[in-house]
């Protein structure tokens, strides 16, 4: 009886790892900040009735421990994007668990549903968002109503290309490099058929939904909490985007 009572204690410690760890991941993934991911898994952990578990979280990848067990787990995560819905997901199956509304196979249901889903918005309306939101930086940063047609163009075909290549080519530089380098020639060659007249604005306008603002926001506050590996490896990331937003514009600019 005693070996089956331990059996069933590993057991059920393997699966509060494993909800821990994909909770983790799929927040990681979405763009949620690494000391946020860390305190979530902590809490689902001790909902669970783990008295100590231990957590490091990078953003390439998680370690989890529970102290009862002798075993230590990692995730790598390879794939980064946008999408806080589903780590609002998360955060709201933490509460449910820390409340006792649901066991641990539901909620390891529930994350695997999740981390399954695809995103909410279809790409078609992520490109539509995305061009309109080119035209109003534009006139945000108080360029003419005449380009905010010219600025829509670019900025949607800068983000459909970023979406394409990004498909087949999974170095998010190069992709984001071509996108500010589509932006460009587009907005250069509308300027020159006078469909546009503010140059400089109509780039500005069509890459400022490309500008890793995300990144650099969950940087600064890793480094605050503490998580210096994290910030500082965030902050590089958003700082290749930039630069390779930067390069694409430049290089059109030099040709033309």
């Amino acid at each position: 009886m005693k070996f089956i009572g331990e059996i069933s204690v590993q057991l059920n410690s393997n699966k509060i790892i494993e909800a821990c760890l994909l909770a983790g991941k799929i927040m990681l993934e979405n763009g949620a900040e690494t000391y946020r991911v860390e305190d979530t898994m902590q809490r689902m952990a001790t909902s669970l009735g783990v008295k100590q578990s231990h957590c490091f979280a990078m953003p390439t990848g998680i370690i989890f421990s529970i102290d009862e067990m002798e075993q230590t787990k990692l995730v790598r995560v390879l794939e980064r994007t946008i999408d806080l819905n589903k780590v609002a997901m998360v955060n709201n199956i933490s509460r449910r668990m820390a409340q006792g509304e649901i066991s641990v196979d539901e909620a390891l249901l529930e994350l695997k549903q999740i981390d399954e889903s695809k995103p909410e918005y279809p790409v078609w309306l992520q490109l539509t968002s995305v061009s309109i939101l080119s035209g109003w930086f534009l006139i945000m940063f108080q360029g003419k109503w005449a380009d905010f047609v010219p600025a829509m163009i670019s900025g949607g075909l800068g983000f459909a290309f970023l979406v394409y290549v990004h498909r087949f080519a999974k170095i998010k530089f190069f992709s984001e490099f071509l996108a500010s380098f589509v932006i460009g020639f587009t907005a250069i060659w509308q300027v020159k058929l006078g469909i546009g007249t503010d140059l400089d604005k109509i780039i500005i306008g069509s890459v400022m939904p490309l500008v890793p603002g995300l990144h650099i926001t969950n940087a600064v506050r890793d480094l605050m909490a503490g998580h210096l590996v994290a910030g500082l490896s965030k902050g590089a990331e958003a700082f290749l985007t930039a630069f390779a937003i930067g390069s694409g514009i430049a290089i059109v600019l030099s040709i033309y």
